[in-house]
């Protein structure tokens, strides 16, 4: 097993050029499957679940050449409609194969999909929207059968603003004969990616960014380039690390507008935040001060993919912060590997009480979840001693040469196989 080894006490300083996005590349590339023709994406993340998602396409049928960031896709001659159980063991993401799979094939088999654990994510949205759309849906065995040979546009409205059942909806959508209009829609940035890419590809919607999508379906879709947006998430990851050491950085190719909470809640430590189009610089500026009140939420609201990097950093700020989590019941698994390390917190239901102490204090601890092993990274720099993670598959899923890009900002962290 490969692990990530971190001695602590050095400050995270420089410049960092942020990659594309995990979130906005895997809905893209299923979205390729109902193209007939080549798709060129470009500046796609180096990053496990992005090969998962290219091994998947090739089991579908797909014709696959990958070289530095760039994906060409060909999905002329798609020989099946089945998702391997291994496969959707692997990534959650590939849930988003059943829209684009019904859209291309009208049909689609796939097993309930895994991913980190961090808590109770049901596809019952994404089933609502699709039958919705005239899908035929059997579960049995933990399969879920679709049939949609002849999908029609629909009124749809989402109980929750569900980013993976909204960006299913609008793939299948595509496909379906007539107008579908999606309402109380997820907003995240990614949706417009996703919006951005279909409509490159000939298809006709709008209104991602807002509540309310509509979609002029059963339009011929081909090949097309696109160009996969900033990772959000891993900007503010880096942010944070600068932060929580008490460096500064500045990071190119942000897109600045997609992190207005995160960089609120810095400059809310104590932070000083300068923010371009397309860079932004954070400087710590002394010991970083308590937060009273972060709380998750849909976009733009503070995302929950970041709250488990902003717990580590506020495990030594001055005070007690009180972070809520409203997404996912589990995200808060990995602060008891934090704790081992020093760390006071405390969990009351959905609200984690974080008391900031004097210092962290090197461990082996075990990633549970992606940003959670992102977090326990980040405590590692900040912890004095040897800190040791483990499970770091978890971490690589997201982040493009995460130990080699820390290194050159200033972290003593190597990365050995312990086998």
């Amino acid at each position: 097993m490969e692990s990530y080894h971190i001695r602590g006490g050095n400050r995270i300083c420089g410049e960092y050029s942020v990659k594309g996005s995990k979130n906005a590349a895997l809905p893209i590339l299923a979205a390729a499957l109902l193209c007939d023709g080549e798709c060129e994406i470009t500046n796609a993340p180096q990053i496990s679940d992005v090969d998962s998602m290219k091994t998947m396409l090739k089991e579908l049928g797909c014709g696959i050449t990958a070289k530095s960031g760039t994906l060409i896709i060909d999905s002329k001659h798609i020989t099946a409609d089945t998702i391997s159980l291994e496969r959707m063991k692997e990534m959650r993401s590939s849930v988003f194969l059943m829209g684009a799979l019904l859209g291309r094939c009208g049909s689609a088999v796939l097993s309930q999909p895994g991913g980190c654990n961090i808590g109770s994510r049901p596809i019952d949205l994404h089933l609502h929207a699709l039958r919705r759309l005239g899908v035929e849906i059997c579960e049995r065995d933990n399969l879920v059968i679709c049939r949609g040979r002849r999908l029609k546009g629909a009124n749809i409205n989402f109980a929750f603003p569900s980013v993976g059942a909204t960006e299913n909806a609008m793939m299948a959508a595509t496909a379906a004969e007539g107008q579908t209009v999606l309402s109380n829609c997820a907003r995240e940035p990614e949706i417009y990616a996703l919006q951005d890419f279909l409509n490159a590809c000939g298809a006709d919607i709008s209104g991602a960014g807002s509540d309310i999508i509509h979609i002029n379906g059963g339009r011929p879709l081909h090949g097309a380039s696109h160009k996969i947006i900033p990772d959000r998430i891993e900007c503010g990851t880096y942010l944070v690390a600068a932060a929580a050491t008490g460096g500064e950085i500045l990071v190119h190719h942000a897109e600045s507008g997609h992190l207005a909470s995160i960089l609120q809640k810095l400059k809310e430590t104590g932070c000083t935040v300068r923010q371009e189009s397309d860079r932004i610089y954070v400087k710590a500026c002394g010991r970083l001060k308590a937060l009273d009140r972060l709380i998750t939420g849909p976009y733009p609201r503070f995302p929950t993919d970041m709250q488990s990097p902003f717990i580590a950093m506020l495990a030594l700020a001055e005070g007690e912060s009180f972070i809520e989590e409203t997404i996912f019941e589990n995200r808060f698994n990995f602060t008891s590997e934090l704790i081992e390390m020093g760390a006071d917190i405390t969990i009351k239901g959905n609200t984690a009480i974080v008391k900031g102490v004097q210092k962290l204090n090197g461990s082996v601890v075990k990633a549970t979840d992606l940003r959670g092993g992102a977090a326990l990274t980040l405590a590692g720099l900040m912890a004095e001693g040897t800190t040791i993670i483990q499970n770091i598959e978890h971490i690589e899923r997201g982040y493009e040469n995460f130990p080699e890009a820390l290194q050159s900002l200033g972290a003593d962290i190597r990365k050995n196989d312990e086998r």
